[in-house]
């Protein structure tokens, strides 16, 4: 989860930094949302009558700078011609359609979505983004073999609505500390006596 993301923030701003941060560290994503928040607005009206030649320099750091910025370039078209201009008819449906509705836009995947549903909207999904992955499928929360969706609905499963956001930050912040790949530190970890994978991780 890029450290710029916050809860409460502008759901287009979680949109794009979310877009921007995909197999990105933090630093690049950081570095490429400053340098295009310098040269435009971040709004969907701005984003959508640029030159995507421009987005592209701006956040060419980032890497897979084309994909990216068409991603953006296109989703603020949507979001601009079909909502006027703002998420907020996006984040008044149901979780399951508004995951629908800014999935059908090309570039935002189910991470993308989650992300600007749960720390934007407040809505009751769960991230999965590597540390969440690895660390709930080695503490037995999520199938091993599991999607991304398994891995979603398994972790839902498991606590509630209102905890989401918390188990999140907490799954993430022990995949970086502790549970880290490829190798954890299985012997510091706080929950190692519970947990199925404790010292058979390579």
């Amino acid at each position: 989860m890029p450290r710029l993301v916050k809860s409460g923030e502008d759901p287009y701003q979680t949109l794009v930094i979310t877009i921007i941060s995909q197999n990105t560290a933090d630093t690049n994503t950081e570095r490429a949302f400053k340098s295009l928040s310098d040269k435009f607005s971040i709004t969907p009206k701005t984003l959508a009558t640029a030159k995507i030649s421009d987005i592209e320099e701006c956040i060419r750091i980032a890497g897979l700078y084309q994909a990216k910025a068409k991603a953006i370039y296109t989703a603020s078209n949507t979001i601009l011609t079909r909502f006027g201009g703002t998420l907020t008819p996006i984040l008044s449906l149901s979780t399951e359609e508004a995951r629908r509705t800014l999935m059908d836009m090309p570039g935002v995947g189910p991470k993308t979505a989650d992300v600007v549903l749960l720390f934007s909207a407040g809505k009751p999904t769960i991230p999965v983004d590597t540390h969440v992955n690895r660390v709930s499928r080695r503490l037995g929360l999520a199938p091993t073999n599991g999607g991304y969706e398994e891995v979603r609905l398994s972790l839902q499963q498991y606590f509630e609505p209102k905890d989401y956001l918390l188990v999140h930050m907490l799954l993430i912040a022990h995949g970086r500390k502790t549970c880290k790949a490829p190798k954890p530190l299985c012997t510091k970890c706080l929950v190692n006596t519970y947990c199925p994978s404790n010292g058979s991780v390579n």
